[in-house]
């Protein structure tokens, strides 16, 4: 379906300034975005001679071409949540708890072990998401680890981690964009730059090492310390005759297949090269993984009776119903995006600014890195940032006076771009975060939206020093060296003001 997009000036940025505040607000995202949504089409309708009418028409359109064009992610996450459903009713998700248990005996530990875990899938962000939540949800739960402590975990080990994973469908999406002969080796450039990435991966093993939560998420602790878990509840009434590998084997098979699948689908059995055959069309791969893990549950569950052939249906129906209320505000996000940067020209707007500013080339990464951060957090885009605003970056750094700018101002770019995806409520990734730690979506965000927002202050501090000095080595040591100040200075805040609550 063609849209033509039209310039509509400051009146761009309101769509998913609505939304978002309207979420923050009122607790409730599928009204928030819808009204994003249709706010857009007004804005678009009447800037272009249309009516409510036409706005209402185009609107559902819209979505409909963004359901299309996300026909495998739909598809993909059905029947993940249903191989999901699967290893649940089995009772394999119990089993492993008990072993891992057994194991896994605090809190530290569990953390960690999630921390790696989402290091170690780093192929896709959304499978990342999904798989760790799965597999640790049932250690973290019984722990005492709070649902939006996985979820912030789940979050910034998944688009962080891609982002600067050298094998991964991001990987070949940034290349793709660079217009040089070998992008590839452009973008394994801009990894020591990627600061955001960076610094996120070390919040998060910091604060697992050092328990130092602060804010909304000390909160969030503090009452998971004294509640019982409802997973807790849920687990007594599970099958107690499945075995760890009834959980294992099927997403270890997921896991293989998908990979597999996206090479097979991207070309790779045909002499394409790995990197570019998993970046070709990675949901459709993904697909073919999850469909494999359906039929190795099917063989391992069957044969020995853990339940019957029609339980075992009605296992994978329950599992696609479960993913419809995420899946609906995904499509939602997904219009929402299409309207910014289809219709009414958000992107181009908001990047205007990188080629109108008159200031120092030095603060040229600095200001790149704002910028992308306002973009994708408004938009919710990682790849639809980068992708408008790298073009621009290499054609301002195609001087010699700008040349030596061009890496720093590539990985600013990104680093912005993950800083959306990581905290926006309208972003794929913080949704399928909340969606596989099971945690209300919202929450996820009031709780992760702090500690993303004090790495970015930090890593802004880093893009000046580093326009200045062109190397990224200082940066990040004076980055580290705050970050870590900051998070020790936030949580002894936190703990003296919880000390007064309690005395008064």
């Amino acid at each position: 379906m063609e849209f033509t997009m039209i310039e509509t000036g400051w009146l761009s940025v309101l769509p998913p300034l609505i939304a978002i505040v309207l979420a923050l607000i009122t607790k409730e995202v599928y009204s928030s975005l819808f009204i994003g949504v249709f706010s857009g089409m007004l804005i678009y309708s009447f800037c272009s001679g249309g009516s409510i009418i036409s706005a209402v028409a185009l609107t559902f359109d819209m979505m409909s071409s963004k359901i299309a064009d996300n026909a495998y992610m739909i598809i993909f996450l059905a029947l993940l949540w249903a191989v999901v459903m699967l290893v649940s009713k089995s009772g394999g998700s119990y089993a492993y708890g008990q072993w891992a248990g057994k194991r896994i005996k605090n809190k530290k530990a569990a953390s960690f072990a999630t921390s790696l875990l989402g290091i170690l899938i780093f192929i896709d962000d959304g499978f990342n998401c999904l798989t760790v939540g799965t597999v640790m949800r049932p250690i973290t739960d019984r722990l005492r680890i709070s649902r939006e402590k996985l979820a912030y975990i789940i979050d910034a080990t998944a688009a962080p981690v891609c982002i600067i994973a050298p094998v991964s469908s991001w990987a070949v999406a940034v290349a793709s964009e660079v217009s040089e002969t070998n992008g590839f080796h452009t973008f394994l450039s801009t990894i020591p730059y990627n600061f955001y990435a960076l610094m996120t991966i070390f919040m998060v093993f910091f604060i697992c090492f050092t328990g130092k939560d602060f804010g909304p998420m000390k909160a969030a602790e503090n009452r998971a310390k004294q509640e019982i878990s409802e997973k807790e509840n849920k687990d007594k009434a599970v099958n107690i005759n499945g075995k760890v590998i009834d959980l294992v084997l099927p997403i270890l098979v997921l896991i293989v297949c998908a990979i597999l699948g996206m090479a097979y689908v991207g070309g790779f059995f045909e002499g394409v090269s790995f990197s570019e055959a998993i970046g070709y069309n990675p949901t459709a791969g993904l697909s073919l993984g999850a469909f494999a893990g359906i039929i190795c549950a099917m063989v391992l569950y069957l044969p020995r009776k853990l339940m019957k052939p029609k339980e075992f249906i009605e296992c994978i129906v329950n599992g696609i119903g479960n993913i419809v209320p995420p899946m609906l505000i995904l499509i939602l996000s997904w219009t929402l995006g299409g309207v910014c940067r289809q219709l009414i020209g958000t992107g181009v707007f908001i990047s205007g600014f990188v080629t109108t500013t008159n200031l120092s080339l030095k603060l040229l990464p600095f200001l790149i890195f704002i910028i992308a951060a306002i973009m994708s957090f408004s938009m919710g885009t990682s790849w639809g940032t980068f992708g408008m605003l790298i073009p621009i970056i290499t054609m301002i750094c195609d001087t010699d006076k700008a040349g030596a700018l061009l890496i720093p101002a590539l990985g600013a770019a990104l680093a912005g771009s993950v800083y959306g995806d990581h905290c926006s409520p309208i972003s794929d990734t913080t949704i399928l975060a909340s969606t596989g730690a099971d945690c209300k979506h919202i929450k996820h965000v009031e709780t992760q939206l702090p500690y993303a927002t004090l790495v970015a202050v930090v890593c802004a501090v880093g893009y000046l020093i580093a326009g200045f000095t062109l190397s990224p080595w200082i940066a990040l040591i004076v980055e580290t060296i705050l970050l870590a100040s900051a998070i020790i200075i936030f949580s002894k805040l936190d703990e003296n003001i919880f000390k007064k609550t309690k005395n008064t």
